[in-house]
């Protein structure tokens, strides 16, 4: 079962770094381009923008394997001050701040800080995955 799943980790790897890069980037675009229309992005602060912007801009270099590495552990660092600074005064466990995915972002985004994005994408074909 290991050698059958194993071989398969590289690939898996680029569509997990691909699938957090699209996550992140929707959020992105709602909150800077208001679409979907949610109501809790209607007017967000200027924070929320800047926050936006990280997960538009960096969220496309993700899906696209670009310095994956980098990238990625400025995005896990986000996901964590917008836990500390959004979720967490609400109460301290995330089912009842609403944190979990900030959580799951922050450690995603750390797992491929340190592993790297995989050989599909741009950062593979370098040969700097």
């Amino acid at each position: 079962m290991d050698q059958m799943f194993s071989k398969w980790q590289p690939t898996a790897l680029s569509l997990f770094r691909f699938i957090t890069g699209l996550l992140l980037f929707q959020y992105g675009v709602a909150k800077i381009f208001k679409f979907p229309a949610l109501p809790y992005f209607a007017n967000p602060p200027p924070l929320i923008m800047t926050a936006g912007a990280l997960e538009l801009v960096l969220g496309a270099l993700l899906m696209i394997g670009l310095f994956t590495r980098p990238v990625a552990f400025i995005l896990a660092g986000e996901m964590a001050f917008a836990y500390f600074i959004g979720h967490f005064p609400k109460g301290f466990l995330p089912l009842v701040n609403g944190g979990t995915a900030a959580i799951l972002f922050c450690f995603a985004c750390l797992y491929l800080a340190t592993s790297g994005g995989g050989p599909i994408g741009v950062d593979g074909a370098r040969g700097k995955s």
